[in-house]
Protein backbone atom coordinates (compact mmCIF):
# COMPACT_ATOMS: atom_id res chain seq x y z
CA UNK A 1 0.00 0.00 0.00
CA UNK A 2 0.95 3.80 -0.89
CA UNK A 3 -0.27 6.99 -0.09
CA UNK A 4 1.01 8.83 -3.06
CA UNK A 5 3.59 11.04 -2.02
CA UNK A 6 6.82 10.83 -4.04
CA UNK A 7 10.08 10.29 -2.04
CA UNK A 8 12.41 10.50 -4.87
CA UNK A 9 12.81 10.54 -8.46
CA UNK A 10 14.29 7.65 -10.33
CA UNK A 11 16.42 7.83 -14.09
CA UNK A 12 16.29 5.10 -15.68
CA UNK A 13 20.05 4.00 -17.19
CA UNK A 14 19.33 0.43 -18.68
CA UNK A 15 16.99 -1.32 -20.60
CA UNK A 16 17.01 -4.85 -21.42
CA UNK A 17 14.40 -7.04 -23.26
CA UNK A 18 13.93 -10.55 -21.70
CA UNK A 19 11.04 -11.99 -23.76
CA UNK A 20 7.93 -10.28 -23.15
CA UNK A 21 9.26 -8.74 -19.96
CA UNK A 22 11.54 -5.46 -19.71
CA UNK A 23 13.91 -4.99 -16.89
CA UNK A 24 15.25 -1.25 -15.38
CA UNK A 25 17.69 0.15 -13.79
CA UNK A 26 17.23 3.06 -12.61
CA UNK A 27 19.65 5.66 -10.41
CA UNK A 28 18.00 7.16 -7.43
CA UNK A 29 19.78 8.88 -4.09
CA UNK A 30 17.32 6.14 -1.94
CA UNK A 31 18.38 3.30 -3.68
CA UNK A 32 21.22 2.45 -1.38
CA UNK A 33 18.10 2.08 1.07
CA UNK A 34 15.99 -0.35 -1.06
CA UNK A 35 16.14 -4.23 -0.39
CA UNK A 36 15.53 -7.23 -3.03
CA UNK A 37 12.37 -8.41 -2.63
CA UNK A 38 10.94 -4.66 -1.81
CA UNK A 39 7.62 -3.25 -3.26
CA UNK A 40 8.28 -0.05 -4.96
CA UNK A 41 6.06 2.14 -7.09
CA UNK A 42 7.35 3.62 -10.35
CA UNK A 43 4.94 6.47 -11.46
CA UNK A 44 2.54 4.82 -9.49
CA UNK A 45 3.18 1.17 -10.53
CA UNK A 46 4.28 -1.15 -7.88
CA UNK A 47 7.36 -2.87 -9.07
CA UNK A 48 9.29 -5.65 -7.12
CA UNK A 49 13.44 -4.95 -6.53
CA UNK A 50 15.28 -7.66 -8.02
CA UNK A 51 18.89 -6.17 -7.85
CA UNK A 52 20.56 -3.17 -5.82
CA UNK A 53 23.82 -2.34 -6.26
CA UNK A 54 25.05 1.12 -4.99
CA UNK A 55 22.70 3.83 -6.33
CA UNK A 56 21.34 1.36 -8.91
CA UNK A 57 18.36 -1.06 -8.27
CA UNK A 58 16.51 -3.31 -10.89
CA UNK A 59 12.86 -4.19 -11.32
CA UNK A 60 10.95 -6.21 -13.63
CA UNK A 61 7.66 -5.66 -15.93
CA UNK A 62 5.88 -7.56 -17.24
CA UNK A 63 4.02 -7.43 -20.90
CA UNK A 64 0.65 -6.75 -18.96
CA UNK A 65 2.18 -3.87 -17.27
CA UNK A 66 4.02 -2.56 -20.12
CA UNK A 67 0.82 -2.67 -22.28
CA UNK A 68 -1.60 -0.78 -20.02
CA UNK A 69 0.58 1.71 -18.29
CA UNK A 70 3.21 4.05 -19.45
CA UNK A 71 6.08 2.35 -18.64
CA UNK A 72 5.94 0.53 -22.03
CA UNK A 73 7.56 4.31 -23.02
CA UNK A 74 10.48 4.25 -20.40
CA UNK A 75 13.43 4.94 -22.37
CA UNK A 76 17.47 5.46 -21.48
CA UNK A 77 17.13 8.80 -19.21
CA UNK A 78 13.50 8.71 -18.81
CA UNK A 79 12.39 10.25 -15.00
CA UNK A 80 10.32 7.84 -12.92
CA UNK A 81 8.36 9.13 -9.30
CA UNK A 82 9.61 6.78 -6.69
CA UNK A 83 7.17 5.66 -3.37
CA UNK A 84 8.48 3.00 -0.75
CA UNK A 85 5.49 1.09 0.67
CA UNK A 86 3.58 2.82 3.78
CA UNK A 87 4.97 1.40 7.02
CA UNK A 88 2.51 0.25 9.30
CA UNK A 89 3.60 3.05 11.61
CA UNK A 90 3.31 5.47 9.11
CA UNK A 91 1.06 8.89 8.03
CA UNK A 92 -1.68 8.65 5.60
CA UNK A 93 -0.21 12.19 4.09
CA UNK A 94 -1.77 11.36 0.67
CA UNK A 95 -4.62 8.95 0.14
CA UNK A 96 -4.77 5.19 0.00
CA UNK A 97 -3.02 4.17 -3.66
CA UNK A 98 -2.74 0.58 -4.54
CA UNK A 99 0.21 0.77 -6.94
CA UNK A 100 -2.40 -0.71 -9.36
CA UNK A 101 -3.09 1.15 -12.54
CA UNK A 102 -6.36 1.61 -13.54
CA UNK A 103 -6.04 3.32 -16.80
CA UNK A 104 -4.01 5.64 -18.72
CA UNK A 105 -4.70 9.26 -19.30
CA UNK A 106 -3.88 11.93 -21.85
CA UNK A 107 -1.99 15.52 -20.29
CA UNK A 108 -4.20 17.88 -22.53
CA UNK A 109 -3.20 21.56 -21.18
CA UNK A 110 -0.57 22.83 -19.20
CA UNK A 111 -1.14 26.28 -17.82
CA UNK A 112 0.84 28.11 -15.50
CA UNK A 113 -0.62 29.99 -12.46
CA UNK A 114 2.01 33.05 -10.74
CA UNK A 115 3.97 29.97 -9.68
CA UNK A 116 1.50 27.15 -9.54
CA UNK A 117 0.49 24.91 -12.59
CA UNK A 118 -2.94 23.68 -13.86
CA UNK A 119 -2.61 20.15 -15.88
CA UNK A 120 -5.84 19.27 -17.24
CA UNK A 121 -6.04 15.66 -18.47
CA UNK A 122 -8.69 13.38 -20.09
CA UNK A 123 -9.47 9.48 -19.92
CA UNK A 124 -11.98 7.03 -21.93
CA UNK A 125 -14.85 6.46 -19.78
CA UNK A 126 -15.16 2.89 -21.45
CA UNK A 127 -13.59 1.15 -18.68
CA UNK A 128 -15.93 3.09 -16.11
CA UNK A 129 -13.69 5.16 -13.55
CA UNK A 130 -14.64 7.97 -12.18
CA UNK A 131 -13.75 11.52 -10.59
CA UNK A 132 -15.54 13.70 -7.99
CA UNK A 133 -14.84 17.73 -7.42
CA UNK A 134 -12.42 17.58 -4.56
CA UNK A 135 -11.83 13.89 -4.78
CA UNK A 136 -8.94 12.12 -5.10
CA UNK A 137 -6.56 10.76 -8.18
CA UNK A 138 -3.00 9.16 -8.17
CA UNK A 139 -1.11 10.90 -11.34
CA UNK A 140 2.04 8.83 -12.03
CA UNK A 141 2.26 8.26 -8.80
CA UNK A 142 1.58 11.02 -7.59
CA UNK A 143 -1.38 11.95 -4.73
CA UNK A 144 -3.66 15.41 -6.08
CA UNK A 145 -7.19 16.71 -5.41
CA UNK A 146 -9.47 16.67 -8.76
CA UNK A 147 -11.51 19.88 -10.22
CA UNK A 148 -13.37 20.52 -13.25
CA UNK A 149 -14.36 16.77 -12.81
CA UNK A 150 -15.90 16.58 -16.08
CA UNK A 151 -17.80 12.73 -17.47
CA UNK A 152 -13.92 11.82 -19.24
CA UNK A 153 -11.43 15.07 -17.79
CA UNK A 154 -10.48 16.69 -14.88
CA UNK A 155 -7.91 19.24 -13.46
CA UNK A 156 -5.24 19.28 -10.99
CA UNK A 157 -3.24 22.10 -9.61
CA UNK A 158 0.58 21.67 -9.01
CA UNK A 159 1.86 23.54 -6.55
CA UNK A 160 5.96 24.18 -6.88
CA UNK A 161 7.38 21.83 -4.79
CA UNK A 162 5.60 19.14 -6.15
CA UNK A 163 6.58 20.09 -9.94
CA UNK A 164 10.26 20.51 -8.80
CA UNK A 165 10.71 17.06 -7.03
CA UNK A 166 8.00 15.14 -9.23
CA UNK A 167 8.49 14.31 -12.73
CA UNK A 168 5.40 16.86 -13.62
CA UNK A 169 8.25 19.53 -14.50
CA UNK A 170 9.10 17.11 -17.72
CA UNK A 171 5.29 16.31 -18.48
CA UNK A 172 4.34 17.80 -21.61
CA UNK A 173 0.73 18.51 -23.68
CA UNK A 174 0.11 15.13 -25.02
CA UNK A 175 2.23 12.97 -22.92
CA UNK A 176 0.38 9.61 -21.65
CA UNK A 177 -0.25 9.56 -17.59
CA UNK A 178 -0.50 6.19 -15.43
CA UNK A 179 -3.93 7.16 -13.46
CA UNK A 180 -5.21 5.01 -10.58
CA UNK A 181 -8.62 6.43 -9.22
CA UNK A 182 -9.46 6.49 -6.20
CA UNK A 183 -10.40 3.04 -4.14
CA UNK A 184 -13.39 4.25 -2.39
CA UNK A 185 -15.19 5.48 -5.44
CA UNK A 186 -14.36 2.49 -6.74
CA UNK A 187 -15.65 0.36 -4.22
CA UNK A 188 -18.96 2.49 -3.96
CA UNK A 189 -19.36 2.37 -7.70
CA UNK A 190 -19.54 -1.37 -7.68
CA UNK A 191 -21.77 -1.80 -4.51
CA UNK A 192 -24.63 1.12 -6.67
CA UNK A 193 -24.33 -0.78 -9.90
CA UNK A 194 -25.07 -4.23 -8.11
CA UNK A 195 -28.37 -3.06 -6.92
CA UNK A 196 -31.06 -3.88 -8.15
CA UNK A 197 -34.46 -2.63 -7.93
Amino acid sequence: MFTGIVEAIGEVVNVHKQGTNRTFTLKSSIANEFKIDQSISHNGVCLTVTAVDGEEYTVTAIEETLNKTNLGGLELNSMVNLERCMPANGRFDGHIVQGHIDQTGICTRIEERDGSWLFDFEYDTSAGNITVEKGSICINGVSLTVFNSLENSFRVAIIPYTYSFTNFHSLKEGDTVNLEFDILGKYIKRILGSYTV
